[in-house]
């Protein structure tokens, strides 16, 4: 076989139109298309080679790095983790502005390719525009930051290492047990370098995703320890998503009567109506859940990670309960000290299953009044309304009335953020997709947010990024583009990040904003009084101390968006239905009272405070937080 010859960059477009991806006797492009954001690190190079002959590949101008990035992440998110976006930046800051979004792919195992620029491979221009120097190494640059993000790093300095480290990188990115982002730093010099490259390294490659299959004595360990226990609970992590479990844990569930619980990755993998689903885990959890999992005297993880929100900081569970995993991924298997089973989710449950033959757990009949109870309580929720003179019960212990009269006022609004949301839920489209991140939006969701399609919900709760929350709906859009697609975003990640939602009118990809504004960080507000503090800096007031009441709707307006203003249920309702009938991006500016969101359930986080503090409330706040700390399971 002869070789060709090409530019760095031009090889690099072409090996990534020939990778392919081979699932369940499925087989198709594995890479989508590629975000950018030209600069002077990479018009010249991979800009110059995507104009040349982008392939198959859709080719997206972001508008921020982070921000297209995190679409790239959500569109892989939405595929199952079986399709993927690039994302090329420039050197310097733009490659630097990767880094939030490196975190969230790396904590959330999401596979993306990243291909920042970097500085001249000769050294000779050093430093060039945009170039960070260390006085300890002439090789370092912006693009080190990004080695503890990536699941894979490497930096290109010679043409030919293209082909050994685009081999590596997509070993990771299509290995479930190590999914995540795969950084591969292109020296701007060596971009436009050619090379004699052998034609083979661009025939079609094709990526297999082959199910890893437990061992027998995982099996029979696994079988042993579900019989032994008469309350077990399954826990349904990301990794029961992408490994596309839900017929066999629907069927586990219904017919050996075991509750199944939800982390913020394994929500929407089951129905919300499914009888045996109770929701939530953990500290944005439902009732139903956390009783269930405080009475269990086995928790059977499936694909999760464990994290402090799903696992109330190590304090759901009985201490007595024992743990079985059931993860891809033999670090994640070995968490909270559990029977491991290193195998693919669906593979393992489904060769479990006869196994447990004749097997019932004794929760019989709990199982329906612990989920009865909470859809009273979710009820509650729906209608909570704002009265002067009789305050709502959430806002009682820690909010004084006059304030909250006065964000009634300066909003002109008294709509509860509980209320708002269960009348979204149950006015648009079973099918639509939701799409959100950090705040206090994503404990309500998870509570009472009620998917009755699976892989509906979009929430990235791993690395808890503000900004994700719009860009992400755009991935989703990608993904899913007969689907409507709605962002539920605070008016502080708004405010944060975004950038992408010019993306998405710019390429009539038709998103939803959903805009909670209610003047401030409210989440973290909630955290800082819940715990003694006062309201410092986390309300959004001007110099005078005025409540801030910014016109979102107006800037979305200048973007060119259909806009809507909805205080009230009915206007919700009004603009939704609207929304849905546009063919252009919208935007539903939603002004909600603060402290109307929803609180943990028999649930619990732990979180730093002062040790030290003159304030008695503070002080107080310590001293519960160490009597928590005691009850917590230690590994």
């Amino acid at each position: 076989m002869g070789t060709v010859r090409l530019t760095t960059s031009q090889a690099l477009v072409r090996f990534l139109n020939q990778q392919y991806i081979h699932v369940d006797g499925e087989e198709f492009p594995f890479v989508a298309g590629v975000f950018n954001i030209f600069g002077h690190g990479n018009v010249l190079g991979v800009g110059q080679a995507l104009e040349q002959d982008a392939g198959h590949l859709k080719v997206i101008q972001g508008k921020n790095e982070q921000g297209m990035a995190h679409a790239a992440i959500a569109y892989s998110k939405q595929m199952l983790r079986q399709r993927i976006y690039a994302v090329t930046t420039s050197i310097g800051p733009g490659a630097a502005n990767l880094a939030a979004a490196a975190g969230t792919a790396l904590a959330n195992h999401i596979p993306v390719l990243f291909l920042p620029g970097d500085t001249f491979a000769t050294r000779q221009p050093d430093p060039v525009l945009q170039q960070v120097e260390q006085e300890y190494s002439a090789a370092v640059t912006t693009n080190d930051a990004l080695k503890p993000l990536s699941r894979y790093w490497d930096r290109i300095t010679r043409p030919e290492q293209l082909m050994s480290s685009l081999l590596r990188a997509f070993e990771v990115m299509t290995d479930p047990a190590k999914a995540g982002p795969a950084t591969i730093c292109l020296s701007q010099d060596v971009e436009g370098e050619a090379y004699d490259y052998d034609e083979s390294f661009f025939q079609k490659r094709v990526h297999y995703l082959d199910r890893k299959a437990p061992v027998q004595r995982e099996l029979t360990g696994a079988a042993e320890r579900i019989r032994e226990s008469k309350k077990p609970v399954i826990v349904v992590g990301g990794g029961a998503k992408y490994s596309q479990a839900r017929d066999i844990l629907r069927k586990l569930s219904e017919k050996h009567e075991i509750p199944l619980v939800e982390t913020q990755a394994g929500k929407a993998t089951i129905e919300s109506d499914f009888p045996n689903n109770l929701g939530g885990l953990g500290v944005t959890g439902t009732m139903a859940a956390n009783i269930a999992a405080r009475n269990a005297d086995l928790i059977i993880g499936i694909g999760t990670r464990y994290t402090d929100f799903a696992t109330s900081s190590k304090t759901a569970f009985h201490p007595k309960a024992q743990f079985l995993n059931i993860n891809v991924s033999r670090m994640q298997a070995y968490k909270l000290d559990a029977f491991q089973v290193v195998a693919d989710a669906k593979a393992a449950l489904e060769q479990l299953e006869p196994l447990l033959e004749g097997y019932k757990s004794t929760f019989g009949s709990d199982i329906s009044a612990l989920k009865d109870e909470w859809a009273k309580e979710r009820a509650r929720l729906s209608k909570v309304a704002f009265k002067r003179e009789d305050f709502v019960p959430e806002v009682k212990e820690h909010f004084a009335q006059d304030v909250l009269n006065e964000y009634a006022d300066a909003l002109d609004t008294d709509f509860a953020q509980t209320t708002a949301l269960i009348t979204v839920n149950e006015t648009i489209d079973s099918d639509s997709i939701i799409v959100t991140a950090s705040g206090s939006l994503p404990g309500d969701v998870q509570r009472i947010w009620n998917p009755t399609v699976a892989n509906t919900y979009n929430v990235e709760y791993g690395y808890s990024c503000m900004g994700y929350e719009i860009s992400g709906a755009l991935g989703a859009k990608l993904a899913e583009p007969h689907k409507e697609v709605y962002a539920l975003a605070g008016d502080g990640s708004f405010l944060m990040l975004h950038s992408e939602f010019i993306t998405a009118i710019q390429y009539n990809q038709k998103i939803n904003i959903l805009l909670f504004d209610n003047a401030g960080f409210g989440c973290i507000n909630n955290l800082q009084m819940g715990n003694g503090g006062g309201t410092y800096c986390t309300e959004f007031r001007t110099h005078d101390n005025q409540v801030l009441n910014i016109d979102y709707a107006k800037v979305a307006e200048g973007y060119g968006a259909k806009v809507y203003r909805a205080n009230t249920v009915e206007d919700l309702k009004a603009a939704l239905t609207d929304a849905k009938k546009q063919t252009r991006s919208t935007l539903i500016e939603m002004k909600v009272l603060p402290k109307t969101m929803t609180e943990g359930y028999e649930s619990w986080w732990n979180v730093g405070i002062a040790e030290v503090s003159e304030k008695e409330a503070i002080q107080q706040a310590h001293k519960n937080i160490e009597e928590m700390r005691k009850q917590a399971k230690q590994y």
